[in-house]
């Protein structure tokens, strides 16, 4: 019997969707799940929730339970990975300490000082789940959700032995969806060709019938001003090519939207976004948590997400073709050897095979290796234990480097892992840097 086990799996909305689209396949509908949280209130809510898709679904998998992760993981085929390490009260440092700088974020997820002090904390988790399972399911896929994509993934396939890591995120997915509404053409007619870094990607083909789509898309946002007020579309007048993440969270990745307060109204970019959104979570939680104990109904859309669909596509040996974050091994011209990089994967029996992106176009790596030197960075401090790296992490970071000082950067750094404390590896916590 396939076993997927879900750890974190007390984000319980995401956890409704990954199951729906798991148990509405035939092939999936007696798997075994596994899931794991650290919060005991949250793994019960995952529990009812995962007993609930299943009877809304009529499927008949076998749900366990397991408050200890390697009693989750033991035996599985996948592990899917969506923990928060910190949970809203370290999302409210990573935003309230740069703040007092100066320092404006909007999600602070993936890259930035939030990115890589998220990635800090969130790195234990990682190694620790990386030679877990290398050591209890090695044939195990780890199919990754959580951010920052990049250094996670990189992490685990850089640190430990497992090998098999896939980042799995919605945003290629969701971009075509919004363009394909924008323009008023069918979706199912589109064909796209999507590459670069994860939340730095951009569509290099977007056609139908194997003529350009980019002329009427020109022609939409020509004629609407509302439009040329994103973040995305001025990247895409100027580099000629769509990039595949919201206003939000592009236009921290860059030197030239944050710091400005005439560019922040102009693109009417929201500073401080992901509290607002991590406060709704906390709330939507709850409001879940207290239908189940009512019985009460609730939706049970099926999502974009690619989990299940690698799920059926290795378990059946259907093929299918997702977007994946993966090793670079000469997929994409232009950067690193090994950096994770976002490309199409043909997924079958024998598993996630990623495509080479020919001719990637040399000014979207140079952009894209901006992206690169700060998760390139993180991730040597950790796996080295070297705290200055983690600074100049950060003061390589396009968005800080615009907005503070070496010395400013030097001192924010130092507070935030003082006040992130166990959370951050120890050997990070030494403030030591050379004159």
């Amino acid at each position: 019997m396939t076993r997927v086990a879900f750890i974190g799996a007390g984000s319980v909305v995401f956890t409704k969707s990954l199951l729906g689209d798991m148990l509405r396949l035939p092939a999936l509908r007696e798997i075994e799940i596994a899931l794991h949280d650290i919060d005991p209130e949250r793994l019960a809510a995952a529990e009812a929730m995962a007993q609930w898709v299943a009877r809304e679904l009529g499927a008949a998998p076998t749900i366990t339970t397991h408050d200890d992760r390697r009693s989750a993981i033991d035996g599985a085929d996948f592990v899917l990975n969506m923990v928060q390490i910190g949970g809203h009260e370290a999302t409210l440092v990573d935003f309230e300490l740069p703040a007092r700088y100066g320092l404006r974020q909007t999600i602070g997820d993936t890259l930035g000082v939030g990115g890589v002090f998220r990635a800090l904390r969130t790195a234990p988790h990682m190694l620790a789940l990386g030679n877990e399972m290398a050591e209890l399911c090695p044939g195990a896929w780890l199919l990754n959700y959580t951010n920052p994509m990049a250094m996670l993934c990189e992490l685990v396939y850089e640190g430990t032995p497992t090998a098999k890591v896939v980042g799995l995120c919605h945003s290629v997915q969701y971009t075509v969806r919004d363009l394909s509404r924008l323009i008023e053409v069918d979706e199912r007619e589109i064909t796209y060709l999507g590459a670069g870094v994860n939340h730095q990607a951009f569509l290099l083909r977007f056609e139908r019938d194997g003529e350009s789509l980019y002329p009427l898309l020109d022609a939409r946002i020509a004629e609407d001003a509302d439009l040329q007020r994103r973040v995305r579309v001025a990247l895409y007048r100027r580099l000629g090519y769509f990039p595949t993440e919201s206003s939000e969270h592009a236009a921290e990745y860059l030197p030239w939207f944050m710091r400005h307060d005439a560019e922040i109204e102009r693109y009417r970019t929201p500073v401080g976004e992901y509290i607002r959104r991590s406060e709704d979570n906390l709330e939507e939680f709850r409001r879940v948590r207290d239908a189940l104990g009512r019985g009460a109904s609730m939706q049970l859309a099926e999502s974009v997400e690619y989990a299940a669909a690698i799920i059926h596509a290795m378990v059946t040996g259907e093929p299918t073709v997702i977007y994946g974050n993966v090793p670079n091994t000469g997929l994409v011209g232009g950067l690193p050897e090994g950096t994770c990089v976002e490309v199409p994967c043909l997924v079958d029996a024998t598993g996630v095979r990623p495509t080479q992106v020919l001719d990637y176009p040399p000014h979207l790596a140079a952009l894209n290796r901006t992206y690169v030197n700060v998760v390139e960075l993180t991730v040597r401090a950790v796996l080295e234990g070297r705290p200055e790296w983690v600074r100049l992490a950060a003061a390589l970071d396009p968005n800080a480097s615009a907005t503070l000082t070496l010395d400013e950067i030097d001192a924010l750094c130092d507070e935030l892992t003082e006040a992130h404390g166990d959370l951050i590896p120890s050997s990070l916590r030494r403030q030591e840097v050379a004159a």
